[in-house]
């Protein structure tokens, strides 16, 4: 498995493009990614051989349990193919930017192991000061 590590800080182009990270970028098989809403408020990306392996647990979970279906709707729902361009830059679409509440100006971009994960930065230091408040007192 290709691990996905580290911490980025990167501007978004043009409004809705970032250049991934080239040690990210490099670990991705393939000329795209799959994009979709975070569980979080972050963008949550995938390459097309990771989503397909990260697809299988929610459509293991039947249909007719309400918890299939709501994380059938989460994950699928908002996904889209994002394709990487020459200077490996890739299209944020507006929806994704929307529910990440990233307005714009400075993203960070996470390895989170299996995929990446693009956080506002003020919504990254929450998230990243609330799990080392945790993993400090033991709640993990």
């Amino acid at each position: 498995m290709k691990m996905l590590l580290g911490e980025y800080r990167h501007s978004l182009v043009e409004g809705k493009r970032i250049s991934l990270p080239k040690k990210i970028r490099e670990k991705i098989a393939g000329d795209a990614v799959i994009l979709s809403k975070g569980f979080e408020s972050y963008v949550a990306g995938f390459d097309s051989e990771q989503w397909e392996k990260t697809a299988e647990a929610p459509l293991n979970i039947p249909l007719y349990d309400e918890r299939g279906r709501t994380l059938r709707r989460q994950f699928f729902a908002s996904a889209v193919s994002s394709e990487i361009d020459e200077q490996g830059r890739i299209l944020l679409p507006e929806s994704l930017l929307s529910a990440a509440n990233i307005k714009g100006g400075e993203v960070i971009v996470i390895g989170a192991g299996d995929h990446f994960e693009i956080w506002d930065p003020a919504l990254w230091q929450e998230q990243s000061e609330k799990v080392s408040k945790e993993v400090v007192s033991g709640n993990r």
